[in-house]
């Protein structure tokens, strides 16, 4: 299996990115990444999946069983911490934006049918994770215990400054030892340009992902628009290239009956973390809330 998918190679005639569980050998997770052009509308059937819909940038209208919601959106993923809305399996999901969007929709195969939900942006909490170099934003936005109306589905977002480290020390979230539980994960990379705000592919970060019986052994380039699969194993560090901050979409979902993001470090280095409590936080951090840019 193919983990790493540059930007390209899992785009169709209509969607920017199309990942569903099929595409990666798994049963889950799934990924599409649309373009809405101005004025125009996309009916999206979500059958067997629950999925969040997360404007990248731009603004959109989601109109779903008897409910209509207006996204404010963002300019870009650097920008600001976005609206959000939650829509069901098995339901006919209309898209439309007045001057176009860009539009995540991480999904998970369920079984049961909730309702609709909208998430404001002003209750999404924006947390400061690890200290020196590997300081980076979690934004939280459809984690249990902030966002508990999903069968399966979780998701976060993650920036991390030009130069620093995330997703560090390297963990797990599969069911070998001593690890409780058993999650799919998706990656979905932007990378800014030297303006630290608008997506290109001229930056580029680095991504680990590895098993202890050396069946996975992955260390890759990715760029902005690229997408990791992690079936299993420990996964960590994503690097920032000096110059150009990282972004990206955590997708989540496997076949516990709760939701659940546990993970296992790495015992090899775990420790890093205790190295933490001596060193300062990065001021860039957090670069973005509900209002706009930190810095």
């Amino acid at each position: 299996m193919t983990l790493h998918r540059p930007l390209g190679t899992l785009s169709t005639s209509t969607d920017v990115i199309h990942l569903t569980p099929e595409d990666a050998s798994w049963t889950y997770t799934g990924l599409r990444v649309l373009r809405i052009e101005a004025g125009w509308v996309r009916t999206i059937e979500t059958g067997e999946f629950e999925a969040f819909v997360l404007p990248l940038a731009g603004s959109l209208v989601v109109e779903v069983d008897d409910e209509r919601y207006e996204l404010q959106g963002r300019d870009s993923v650097f920008t600001r911490v976005t609206d959000f809305a939650y829509v069901p399996r098995d339901a006919s999901v209309r898209l439309s934006s007045v001057d176009g969007c860009e539009v995540a929709l991480p999904m998970a195969r369920c079984e049961n049918r909730l309702t609709p939900k909208y998430g404001p942006a002003d209750g999404v909490p924006v947390e400061v994770r690890g200290s020196g170099n590997a300081t980076r934003q979690v934004t939280n936005f459809g984690v249990p215990g902030v966002w508990d109306h999903a069968d399966k589905l979780n998701a976060c977002e993650l920036i991390t400054p030009d130069g620093n480290w995330s997703s560090y020390p390297p963990h797990k979230h599969d069911s070998s030892e001593p690890c409780e539980v058993d999650n799919e994960e998706i990656y979905y990379f932007r990378i800014a340009d030297w303006d630290q705000i608008t997506p290109s592919r001229t930056g580029f970060g680095f991504h680990r992902t590895y098993t202890d019986d050396g069946t996975i052994d992955e260390d890759v380039t990715v760029r902005d628009g690229d997408v990791f699969l992690i079936p299993r194993g420990y996964h960590g560090p994503c690097v920032a290239a000096p110059g150009y901050p990282m972004y990206y979409l955590n997708v989540l979902a496997g076949p516990g009956d709760e939701r659940s993001m546990a993970f296992c470090d790495d015992p090899a280095h775990t420790w890093v973390r205790d190295s933490w409590v001596t060193q300062e936080l990065d001021p860039r951090c957090p670069v973005t809330t509900a209002e706009g840019r930190v810095n």
